[in-house]
């Protein structure tokens, strides 16, 4: 049976903290202040329902000293990470890098902009200083804390299980990594914080997006030393077969990942062939399975935390038969869809349709149906996955397409895995560079569209961006600037630290 993120015991953690945020009010705090986060623990069971470890019911509270006194406590710290990454911020559904991020781009129509006030900043690429949404990834430092004081606690520890300790130091370093990797691609040039010292972190200043970089490469290379290579369990001493703690294969596809986004292809590559080459625990999974909890496919995968549903994805996208409507009023772009070669089984197996009737007018909705069960209280068949296996053969493809040896031939050959395992023919396309680029980002969109804000990212890092938006903002109601490729820093902040500067045109 799978691990379950269960809320039956908490650990509250006092913590001095720099950075408190949410949804609706993000703000830094300038005054001393102690913060206390509920962890949710983590509980395991086996095929009969026996739970291997249990933290017993906790004393009020813990200080940050006497988490890492225990494997179990210490455990529940970066358990807390995930579910804090599962239930807010980047793959929160209404609130994601998917939703957010695909408004931004040309992914996504919004029903009824005039009653979608809080989308339509993003649907239009309007936001201002103002807008407090353009924030809502902020709340990643609230996770950045925590991981730091992960790092901190379990550097040179002597109270853990030396194995436990390994692992879990690495899971702090690779969540670090991750989350700076969202920042610095959201917002630019980010504050670059690494400690808890609340008197540093209240005054810090952007970091060049080169340096916020070379952190997250260096703890992506510490975390692959220090994660196991297998998939382990709450104890962090045995093996499962669930998907949702990092591993060095994580680590080393986000370190892929990175190194396509830096321009460094040869060590894009390298990585890949990493992942790649691990066929006794990766391979693509058939299109109807891709998605379904523990497939092959799946690299890293985020656990549900509600009990009451399967995926936020899920919940969000899947449309009535009625058509959007206030409560899901968004739904797949027809310029993407159009985008979609003549039997490419992606668009049946991936897409559903509704078709809605107003006024004697039929009028086809085509929504991501990649998640399939939208049901509260179903049995939990899915889970969201964050890292996949194809995603690595687009990185090894465009990275050999730039130059690294293997050239045309390499990067067709990645190309073609995809494309097969679609229904497709092989590439037949011309073979110049700049076609090749082209073809690879096309697959990148109809492979990734709607997952963890790709296609958006991807218009930026290419440069591609104000081509395409020039095209697309307008159709969308809104006039293109090329500024709006970043999101503001949130404005309370600017105001309580003056060391912060807003990205231009806000």
């Amino acid at each position: 049976m799978q691990i379950i993120y269960s809320n039956e015991h908490n650990i509250q953690i006092k913590m001095k903290q720099s950075y408190r945020s949410d949804r609706k009010t993000v703000k830094r705090t300038k005054i001393f202040c102690w913060a206390i986060f509920t962890l949710s623990t983590l509980s395991i069971l086996n095929t009969s329902c026996k739970k291997f470890v249990q933290v017993p019911t906790p004393i009020t509270s813990l200080n940050s000293a006497n988490v890492y006194k225990s494997d179990a406590t210490a455990s529940a710290v970066l358990t807390g990470i995930y579910t804090k990454i599962s239930s807010t911020g980047v793959s929160s559904g209404l609130s994601s890098t998917s939703v957010y991020c695909g408004l931004s781009a040309d992914e996504f129509t919004l029903y009824n902009p005039a009653s979608e006030p809080g989308y339509v900043p993003f649907y239009q690429n309007s936001l201002t200083n103002a807008n407090l949404a353009g924030g809502d990834f902020w709340v990643l430092y609230q996770t950045l804390y925590i991981a730091n004081s992960a790092v901190e606690g379990l550097t040179n520890n002597n109270s853990l299980t030396p194995a436990v300790d390994q692992q879990l130091l690495g899971e702090a370093k690779f969540i670090r990594a991750f989350c700076y990797f969202y920042l610095v691609n959201l917002y630019g040039d980010v504050p670059l914080i690494t400690g808890t010292d609340y008197k540093s972190n209240e005054l810090m200043s952007r970091t060049p997006k080169a340096l916020v970089y070379q952190q997250i490469i260096t703890d992506l290379k510490e975390a692959q030393s220090l994660l196991s290579d297998q998939y382990l369990d709450g104890t962090l001493l045995n093996p499962t077969s669930e998907r949702v703690r990092p591993t060095k294969w994580a680590a080393t596809a986000l370190l892929a990942r990175t190194y396509l986004y830096t321009g460094d292809w040869a060590d894009a590559v390298t990585q890949a062939n990493l992942v790649i080459g691990n066929s006794n625990t990766y391979s693509l999974s058939a299109l109807n399975s891709v998605y379904l909890k523990n497939s092959s496919e799946a690299i890293w995968e985020l656990q549900p935390v509600n009990s009451r549903q399967n995926t936020p994805d899920g919940l969000f996208f899947i449309l009535p038969i009625s058509g959007p409507n206030l409560n899901k009023p968004i739904y797949l772009n027809s310029d993407l869809i159009n985008s979609f070669e003549s039997g490419d089984q992606r668009l049946t197996n991936w897409v559903g349709k509704v078709t809605a009737t107003n006024g004697g007018v039929s009028t086809n909705y085509y929504y991501p149906y990649k998640y399939k069960v939208n049901v509260p209280g179903a049995p939990v068949t899915e889970y969201e996955i964050v890292l996949r296996l194809a995603e690595q053969f687009l990185i090894r493809a465009e990275a050999e397409a730039q130059g690294t040896g293997t050239g045309t031939s390499g990067a067709v050959n990645d190309l073609n895995v995809v494309r097969n395992r679609a229904g497709l023919p092989n590439y037949a396309g011309p073979l110049d560079k700049a076609s090749l680029l082209t073809a690879i980002l096309h697959e990148r969109q109809i492979e990734l569209f709607s997952e963890w804000g790709h296609r958006w990212l991807d218009l930026k890092r290419t440069g591609n961006v104000d081509a395409v938006m020039s095209i697309a903002t307008p159709k969308k109601g809104g006039s293109w600037q090329t500024n709006k490729q970043l999101y503001p820093l949130p404005q309370a902040d600017l105001q309580n630290d003056h060391n912060l500067t807003q990205n231009m045109g806000y």
